[in-house]
């Protein structure tokens, strides 16, 4: 099964405060799919761009049971772990620049408008 979503949101706030900006995400090589940031690979990621809104990706999931729950739309969030390499901090963390360690298909997101929002079968 496929999908597509945006697994982070420019300059909009997660719930722990931080910011993110255009640009700021680093990806050095494959970057996996987990699930729930946990650390065996469910799945790979395809592709990952960014457009004006935020980071996208297109990602393949082979997991049985992570696939079922996208299917299904009972999981629909998106998240990223990072190494930050730059930050501005004010009332706002502000994430200038990370690098991209991995995505995860999560049941609550950090970023709440990281979601899926697209799913294929094949």
């Amino acid at each position: 099964m496929r999908f597509a979503g945006y697994a982070a949101v420019f300059h909009h706030a997660d719930r722990g405060g931080d910011v993110l900006l255009p640009g700021a995400l680093v990806a050095r090589g494959r970057v996996p799919l987990l699930w729930q940031h946990r650390g065996t690979p469910v799945g790979t990621v395809e592709w990952i761009g960014e457009d004006a809104r935020g980071v996208k990706i297109v990602a393949r999931i082979a997991a049985d049971e992570p696939a079922r729950l996208v299917k299904a739309g009972a999981i629909t969030g998106l998240s990223f772990g990072y190494r930050a390499l730059r930050v501005r901090q004010g009332v706002r963390r502000v994430i200038v620049r990370a690098e991209l360690v991995e995505i995860s298909l999560v049941a609550q997101p950090m970023q709440p408008l990281a979601r899926i929002h697209a799913v294929e079968d094949g």
